[in-house]
């Protein structure tokens, strides 16, 4: 009995002089904790996705190329984002910029805490995004980007780019949050980003041999819906996730979120069947796509009413984004301005406009919502473009930036990899 008592009163006079102990346990709670694990393993699952989408729409010659853009930026950013983009992204209170407090995640413990999950499980959620952000790129510059020049071309784009622009938006002390930007889970962090730079590549690196006389369809349509089978599922991980926790908010994102998808697709395809006759796989696989990015940004802000309406409106809207390439000409291979940099731009704004739950938008009073959106969008999408239009003129001259055209008719699978998607 008096062992008993010593230690009690042991314990008691532990938990006084160090109450920060008491309060670290209790923080960490193991459902948002379990939730957000599975959530980042989601994301990532996202990225054979993408590599599936990606790799199913372009000609046969090229599928391992393709694919390989995915898997190259998982090993990039991959390491990037551990030894100095995470510290850029999250780490100091600057406003347009993080720190180097974090490099190689130094000063974070198994103890740390951030929110009610462990640190290490919050860094590795968001690099996650960092990775599918970067491999986003690689739609518009497929089929003739030099696979050297594309990988030090991301890790660069991702360190100047994403990771300020990540800090400016979910970072403490980021000038677009401390103006009240509202970006649940990356519509300009991450796909309008994404979709710029994109453009930006397209057309500085030019088009393809033979575009747009040569007709260059898609080898295999059959692994782009696959593909994008796994983006809609990993995507749940993507927007409820981002709740950080296990809670209402990750319930109406994730209801949100399908709610969305399955509208894109919808409207996609009704649009398709107007102006040319026919429903396309394509265009169903796209139009998910679509109605998935314009969510992203409202997830957890929006009602399930408001997302089907993002939904059918993101169906259309890039639908005609998509057009657009052909009408001035540019050659967004794999439509990634016309899917993310369009639909990201118009989900932020159509946030500011539907958000009713935890913000304000336009339906509920608050106009001027609308106009912080904007903001974000112009800051974002102009830095974005600046910075990669920068990077790409300085990589020109010491690496090049495309295949010779003797590489480019033959295939990227063989002339890069020494390999081929298919042997038959």
């Amino acid at each position: 009995m008096l062992t008993n008592l010593k230690r009690n009163l042991f314990l008691a006079t532990t938990f006084l002089l160090v109450p920060g102990v008491v309060f670290a346990a209790d923080a960490i709670d193991t459902g948002d904790t379990a939730w957000v694990i599975v959530s980042s393993a989601l994301v990532l699952l996202m990225l054979p996705g993408l590599a599936l989408f990606y790799g199913g729409m372009v000609r046969s010659k090229n599928v391992l190329s393709t694919s390989m853009h995915t898997f190259a930026a998982m090993a990039i950013i991959g390491v990037q984002w551990v030894v100095v983009g995470y510290s850029l992204a999250f780490g100091g209170e600057g406003k347009f910029f993080g720190s180097f407090a974090n490099v190689m995640l130094s000063g974070i413990t198994p103890e740390s805490v951030s929110g009610t999950i462990p640190t290490y499980v919050f860094v590795m959620f968001q690099g996650m995004f960092a990775i599918i952000t970067a491999a986003l790129i690689s739609g518009a510059v497929a089929e003739r980007m030099k696979f050297s020049t594309y990988c030090v071309f991301i890790l660069l784009w991702s360190t100047i780019v994403y990771d300020p622009l990540a800090h400016w938006v979910w970072g403490d002390g980021g000038w677009l949050a401390g103006h009240g930007d509202l970006d649940f889970a990356g519509g300009t962090v991450v796909h309008l980003s994404s979709g710029v730079s994109a453009l930006v590549a397209a057309l500085i690196i030019g088009k393809r041999k033979g575009y747009p006389m040569e007709r260059m369809f898609p080898h295999n349509l059959p692994m782009t819906l696959l593909g994008a089978g796994l983006l809609w599922f990993g995507w749940f991980g993507f927007n409820a996730g981002s709740a950080l926790a296990s809670n209402g908010s990750a319930a109406l994102a994730f209801t949100t979120t399908q709610t969305a998808a399955a509208a894109g697709a919808l409207a996609w395809m009704l649009a398709e069947w107007i102006k040319v006759g026919k429903p396309s796989a394509l265009g169903a696989a796209s139009g998910i796509v679509a109605g998935l990015v314009v969510i992203t940004p409202a997830a957890g802000f929006v009602t399930p009413g408001s997302a089907l309406i993002m939904g059918l409106l993101a169906g259309v809207v890039c639908y005609g984004g998509v057009l657009m390439k052909h009408k001035f000409g540019y050659d967004d291979s794999l439509d990634a301005f016309g899917v993310h940099g369009i639909g990201g731009a118009f989900g932020a704004i159509l946030t500011g406009v539907f958000a009713t739950v935890g913000a304000a938008g336009l339906i509920a009073g608050n106009p001027g919502q609308v106009l912080i959106q904007l903001v974000g969008v112009l800051a974002s999408g102009l830095y974005a473009a600046v910075v990669t239009a920068i990077l790409l003129f300085i990589l020109k001259p010491i690496m090049g930036l495309r295949v010779s055209q003797e590489d480019e008719v033959t295939g990227l699978d063989q002339t890069v990899h020494q390999e081929s998607g298919y042997n038959i």
